[in-house]
């Protein structure tokens, strides 16, 4: 019989130690388990629900006998239905969690509730914004009132501040090193080891924003244990900030933690609309797919915290070898740093709910067109990146789930232009107008599941109905947003496929500087960027009323998407629109009925700049 001396310390430690290894790896692998579980679950319900949409478009092209342009349309609806289903799912589950736990962003990862509020920052960590060619007044202001509210928390030994600048107009650069002197002026930053306030310029822009951040990270990973990138229209509050190093402290294995980013309130209606329903579709969804993604959590690219040493260590971006407009350096680099994160074995997970994390969103429709082709174009060098050595199954996912955002444009367009040019030819069955119209239903309800679930949420919460302005303004800004969205989607879906073609014919764009001031739209403008959706419409719309008259009430919504495209991204870009909206509080985000501190002391700091 072996005796054990409780009265040795050393001996005592020592089985607390294993034990808690043990206790551990078995932590590890029951979470393995459920994880797996879950991802079956998931799995399932979307196999089988693509499988019943996919039977029943077949069973009404195949009406009046198979033809090879409906098995070409069959093959197009196919490719749209995984985004769709995954959509509806992650709602549907986020909604649930949502209404059936206590704390829902601790449900789906209980690392959350091991950081307190109290804890001690013993980390040292960095706050890096990257710029280009940006209005220094703007950016600057962001990092400005971040500082002032860290400092406010009593938390300024523990974070510096580093403006990492690509710009290459030198009056733009000349107004960034003047920004940044006044600022160092002001709070007395001295130069040498004790230096908060840091700002550095790439005379290249090798490697593009992905580039920037890692010259970065190579000089300065030995200094700090965790940063925090940040976009040029990045704002988080320091209890935030506070609370990702404080969870990141908690969990040491947690190499990259992503805050849920919400737009900030704005005077501009296509902003206003478009984040009103973002943030619904965000809330629902995120908490879906953080639940069975669980340790490989996504990456956005800002607004999050990193562990800076594994990041050096494992996370530079590769050259994807070869030629053409896929080849080269990583355009969206975010998700790829993600996967290579949690390939070297450290977990990626996401804070899925509101936690006054922000960004600014695109003020009119030619700017929001011209991000999402950006992002577009990286998504799709994902390809190329699929059979990268060493990646864990889930992560192949992600990048398959990346590219499956955009590749279902393509698809959908060419789905009605070959059911238009199918028309000429008719059958001469009679055709299932009953089942066709339940199929229409059944696809727009899952395109808006997120967004409805989220809006759902909403009512179904008195507080978060007294956020909103009570439940009428809610839902009243719910219906204007889904009216919008209609209008939206169709545009920008064409403007995808039409990029993504253009992109096998070896066409790419550049990355110029978003407009953040919010300027108005001409109707010259507008016609020379949406006059491709324009005519596609007007093409529909005549051939559908000359060989299918009985469809056009059912294609109503998608041709006004089309042919109202110039005056939509006109009227929605118009100031007296934003003014109007903002008065009534048509669309009003929490933010804008009750500012927060870090939010209103921006506004301040822009308004006095002004």
């Amino acid at each position: 019989m072996v005796h054990i001396d409780r009265s040795s310390s050393t001996l005592d430690a020592g089985f607390e130690t294993r034990f808690g290894a043990l206790s551990a790896d078995a932590d590890r692998r029951n979470a393995d388990r459920r994880y797996r579980l879950r991802r079956l679950a998931v799995l399932a319900l979307n196999l089988a629900t693509i499988g019943a949409l996919t039977a029943l478009m077949a069973t009404l092209l195949s009406a009046n006998g198979w033809t090879a342009a409906e098995g070409v349309m069959l093959a197009c609806f196919v490719v749209t239905l995984p985004w769709l289903s995954i959509g509806l799912w992650n709602a549907l589950i986020g909604f649930a969690i949502h209404r059936l736990t206590r704390d829902p962003a601790a449900h789906v990862f209980p690392g959350l509730a091991l950081a307190k509020r109290t804890d001690p920052i013993t980390y040292r960590s960095a706050i890096a914004m990257t710029v280009r060619n940006e209005e220094p007044r703007y950016a600057i202001a962001r990092l400005r009132v971040v500082q002032e509210d860290i400092d406010r928390a009593g938390l300024g030994d523990r974070f510096h501040l580093h403006i990492l600048s690509d710009t290459n107009r030198p009056e733009i650069a000349a107004a960034e090193e003047a920004e940044v002197a006044a600022w160092r002026r002001e709070i007395g930053d001295p130069d040498g080891p004790g230096q908060r306030v840091h700002y550095r310029r790439r005379t290249s822009n090798e490697g593009f924003k992905a580039g920037n951040v890692w010259e970065f990270v190579e000089r300065c990973a030995e200094r700090y244990d965790l940063f925090l990138p940040f976009d040029a229209d990045s704002l988080m509050s320091a209890e935030a900030i506070a609370r990702m190093v404080r969870v990141m402290q908690a969990n040491p294995r947690l190499g990259l933690l992503q805050g849920l980013v919400v737009g900030m309130p704005s005077a501009h209606f296509f902003s206003r609309s478009f984040q009103f329903g973002m943030r619904h579709g965000m809330r629902s969804y995120t908490a879906g797919s953080a639940w069975w993604q669980g340790d490989c959590g996504p990456f956005w690219g800002h607004n999050a915290a990193i562990r800076m040493r594994p990041f050096r260590d494992h996370c530079r971006l590769p050259t994807i070898p070869g030629r053409g407009v896929l080849a080269g350096d990583i355009l969206s680099h975010d998700q790829v740093e993600a996967v290579l994160m949690r390939r070297a074995g450290w977990e990626v997970r996401v804070i899925a709910e509101e936690d006054e994390s922000w960004e600014e969103n695109p003020h009119t429709l030619p700017d929001f067109i011209k991000r999402d082709l950006r992002w577009c174009q990286g998504n799709m060098q994902y390809w190329r990146l699929l059979g990268m050595e060493g990646l864990p199954l889930m992560s192949r996912v992600q990048l398959l789930l990346a590219i499956l955002m955009y590749v279902g444009a393509p698809a959908w367009i060419a789905f009605l232009a070959i059911g238009a040019g199918h028309a000429f030819f008719p059958g001469t069955g009679a055709f299932p107008i009953g089942l066709g119209v339940a199929l229409f239903a059944i696809v727009v309800s899952m395109s808006l599941a997120p967004k409805l679930m989220g809006v759902a949420d909403v009512l179904a919460s008195r507080s978060q109905r007294r956020r909103y302005g009570g439940g009428l303004r809610a839902a009243g800004g719910a219906v204007v947003e889904l009216i919008g969205s209609a209008l939206l989607a169709p545009v920008v879906s064409f403007a995808q496929a039409r990029f993504i073609g253009g992109l096998l014919l070896g066409r790419t764009i550049g990355w110029g500087t978003q407009r953040r001031e919010g300027e108005r739209v001409g109707w010259g403008e507008a016609a020379r960027g949406l006059w491709p959706q324009t005519l596609f419409g007007a093409a529909l719309a005549a051939i559908l009323a000359f060989q299918a008259p009985s469809v056009l009430p059912w294609a109503a919504p998608l041709l006004a998407s089309f042919l109202l495209a110039v005056p939509f991204a006109v009227l929605t870009a118009s100031p007296a629109l934003g003014r109007l909206s903002v008065r009534l509080g048509l669309c009003d985000i929490p933010e804008d009925r009750a500012p927060a501190p870090a939010l209103a002391a921006l506004e301040r700091r822009l308004s006095d700049a002004a």
